[in-house]
């Protein structure tokens, strides 16, 4: 997600209001409960439609998750996220499986409360952008074949520019546009507010992850992860410096595709997003989500099967005013169709980039340092070229006492890593007998630490109840140190932020 977002936040500086929908519409969006919700859930939520072409007919969807009431969602910042791909959607990824409230659990029609959400900081409106992705839609089936950067930019102009008029307690409030990957070319920030005073769409800053910068930068920076990472041969990362570096990465070669192919292989069955993290084992295939044409798609089965079910339930769409025009195809979390032919994809976003910060936008560039599709080595290379002064030189930033990753403060741009995104851990259960005369056993249930905290040199810990005669297994497993605990339904499991298994 990377040219597009550009493009659309440039957009925004030059903003001329129009079409307005009255309240009433707001109304008709709000969302009174959603299938599966959890109980507890105290903050406003609204989806629909906006219109942004009345002669084709295309008109995008959205999900908006206000911040709880008790966080006063009146005073806080509006922040717009937008996915990647290009052709994915920020409802599938953004909100449902990163940073919105709600996620979804592996039965496909129940929700859980994310502890991380980013709606306790900001109000988050995430778009399924252009048409054609998850419920956006078209009644011009030809305009699927045709987005690109610059169309899809001026379709999410053109939802912001109506939407401020369906909601007008947001205008002139701190705006903030985020997202991932491709969403870092095609939505250019919006520079909407330049030489106005308290502008509608009041865009303070940009901040992107993993993002799509420079094609030369990003090829150099991948081929060099992938290698010093030991993914690919020496003979591979020769052939993909010699067919791919200064081409376009949305278009590459066919010299390229092949050496990107054979670099696939070798790279054999990871989680290319996290690649220390075991790939989930429901399907043979491993689909990925990202701006390579040769890795398109979700990246994770696992949770792309349960926002597959979900999101196609009637009883879902219903509640989310969605589908209306009856879609001949189901919804899913990347349309293969956009993202297959893409037109127009701009080499590099360094320049917008500079026009960014030259109108004094904040701009934030975050990078998981376990990513290989858009690492990080790509992204340093990109903020390199930029040619910046640097303000704070590299330092460790910490979380719970804890190197959490690095960051570097340059004039007008901060660039933050997080280090060992994506985890996994191992667990085995099972009986030992303690007495063969009686035939005592007992049964046990281990849980080592994840894949990317090293667990063969972490300590091993032996966790009793009391009571007595108290389950381990009932407390301090699913109920207070374990990483696995249990959701209201009594079916579902939800990840414990808090797990002891970080440490032993």
């Amino acid at each position: 997600m990377g040219n597009s977002l550009f493009l659309f936040a440039f957009c925004l500086v030059f903003l001329v209001l129009g079409n307005s929908d009255s309240l009433s519409d707001q109304e008709k969006d709000k969302i009174e409960q959603l299938p599966g919700q959890p109980p507890g859930v105290d903050f406003a939520q609204y989806s629909g439609y906006v219109t942004v072409n009345q002669e084709s007919g295309r008109a995008l969807f959205y999900w908006l998750t206000e911040s709880p009431a008790n966080r006063d969602p009146e005073s806080r910042p509006l922040l717009l996220w937008l996915n990647g791909g290009p052709g994915c959607s920020s409802v599938a990824y953004g909100a449902a499986e990163e940073i919105g409230p709600l996620h979804i659990n592996s039965d496909g029609k129940t929700l859980f409360t994310n502890p991380y959400s980013w709606n306790k900081l900001a109000n988050l409106l995430f778009l399924e952008s252009p048409a054609g992705v998850g419920y956006s839609y078209s009644n011009t089936t030809s305009d699927l074949f045709t987005f690109g950067d610059a169309k899809t930019a001026e379709d999410s102009y053109a939802f912001l520019v109506n939407w401020f008029e369906r909601f007008p307690q947001y205008k002139h409030r701190d705006f903030y546009i985020a997202g991932e990957s491709y969403a870092g070319s095609h939505n250019n920030p919006l520079i909407l507010n330049k030489g106005v005073k308290n502008p509608v769409i009041n865009f303070k800053g940009f901040m992107v992850g993993n993002a799509v910068t420079d094609d030369y930068n990003d090829f150099v920076g991948t081929f060099e992860y992938w290698w010093t990472h030991g993914l690919i041969s020496d003979s591979t990362f020769k052939s993909l410096q010699k067919t791919c570096e200064g081409s376009s990465s949305e278009h590459p070669p066919i010299e390229c595709i092949r050496a990107l192919s054979i670099a696939e292989r070798e790279q054999g069955r990871i989680d290319p997003y996290s690649i220390y993290t075991k790939p989930c084992s429901y399907t043979s295939s491993l689909k990925r989500r990202g701006r390579y044409p040769w890795m398109r798609g979700a990246y994770d089965p696992c949770t792309e099967n349960y926002a597959n079910q979900y999101f196609n339930l009637p009883e879902v769409q219903n509640a989310f005013h969605a589908n209306i025009t009856k879609l001949s195809y189901p919804w899913q979390t990347c349309s293969d169709i956009v993202g297959g032919y893409w037109a127009d994809s701009p080499l590099s976003m360094l320049p917008i980039y500079k026009e960014l910060i030259a109108a004094g936008l904040r701009v934030w560039v975050f990078s998981g340092d376990t990513d290989s599709v858009v690492p990080l080595t790509a992204t340093r290379y990109s903020i390199d070229a930029l040619n910046l002064s640097t303000l704070v030189n590299w330092y460790p930033w910490y979380d719970n006492a804890k190197v959490a990753g690095w960051s570097q403060i340059y004039n007008g741009l901060t660039f933050v890593t997080v280090t060992g995104a994506g985890a996994d851990f191992s667990q085995y259960s099972g009986y030992v007998t303690v007495n063969q005369e009686s035939g005592r056993a007992l049964f046990y249930w281990l849980t080592e630490s994840p894949a990317n905290r090293d667990p063969e040199t972490r300590a091993l810990l032996l966790w009793l109840n009391g009571g007595p005669s108290c389950s381990s297994v009932a407390y301090g497993a699913a109920e207070e140190i374990g990483p696995l605990h249990i959701n209201s339904d009594g079916k579902t499991l939800f990840t414990n932020p808090y797990s002891w298994n970080k440490c032993m």
